[in-house]
């Protein structure tokens, strides 16, 4: 989903009253909505006879009525982060790529090859075609544009074998834990690496399918409980039962 930020000189009207947004694009909380007589629904709150969003999420309207659908299940890209995506479409200068974000991010050519990049000498699906998954980094975002990906880092690139594991975004903190104790502590029990993607995606690489498992269970169990006290803990007694059960079967 293609998005356009709407400052105010861009301003379009309903029924002769001023909105500063479409329909579906991403606001945060303070954003000015909309002016005139216009009804704060869901999300939103009035100040005078101005509209704010009071949460994330994609700008909707119904007539008079303005109101934010809240983005429990998609990820709001913040530059820096590392994130874990599919290719959805191939073009003449680039990728496509869904990070599970409410629009889809762009890997540029340029940015990939070694080589001196030619629309007509590259053949870009022989590098990543559609269905690819790939881990990496956002390098410039802003409501301007969508997000810019590289994977010109270390650890970056194509994903050639691991499961992939799929939580809430903003439960990553949980999976993470505080100063990386609960990754940690997975990463130890389960012998895997583990690669965390800001947008909810997770890839666990282990020695054995087994030790896979292991890590699987341990990520939906905080996905469940992140709301509980003592996860770390629980989460360790879990995985430690089931390796033993393991063992003695």
């Amino acid at each position: 989903m293609k998005q356009k930020w709407l400052n105010k000189s861009f301003v379009f009207k309903v029924m002769n009253m001023p909105l500063f947004y479409e329909k579906k694009q991403l606001v945060t909380p303070g954003d000015f909505l909309a002016e005139g007589n216009y009804i704060a629904g869901e999300n939103t709150y009035k100040d005078d006879d101005k509209i704010y969003a009071s949460r994330v999420g994609l700008v909707d309207y119904d007539a008079r009525k303005i109101h934010v659908v809240a983005l429990k299940a998609f990820y709001v890209p913040s530059v820096g982060d590392t994130v874990i995506g599919k290719i959805v479409e191939v073009g003449t200068g680039g990728w496509a790529v869904d990070i599970n974000a409410p629009y889809l991010a762009m890997l540029r050519a340029a940015d990939v090859l070694d080589r001196p990049f030619g629309f007509r000498t590259s053949d870009l699906p022989s590098i990543f075609d559609v269905g690819d998954l790939l881990i990496t980094k956002i390098i410039a975002y802003d409501r301007t544009r969508d997000p810019l990906l590289t994977v010109r880092e270390p650890g970056l690139g194509k994903i050639m074998r691991g499961q992939l594991v799929k939580v809430t975004p903003t439960k990553i903190p949980r999976v993470i834990g505080r100063k990386g104790s609960m990754i940690s502590m997975i990463k130890k029990e389960t012998t895997c690496q583990i690669t965390i993607g800001q947008n909810g995606l997770i890839l666990i690489n282990g020695k054995t399918p087994e030790d896979e498992r292991l890590a699987v269970m341990a990520l939906h169990k905080i996905e469940e409980e992140s709301h509980t006290s003592g996860l770390t803990d629980h989460v360790t007694e879990m995985l430690k039962k089931k390796k033993e059960g393991v063992e003695h079967a």
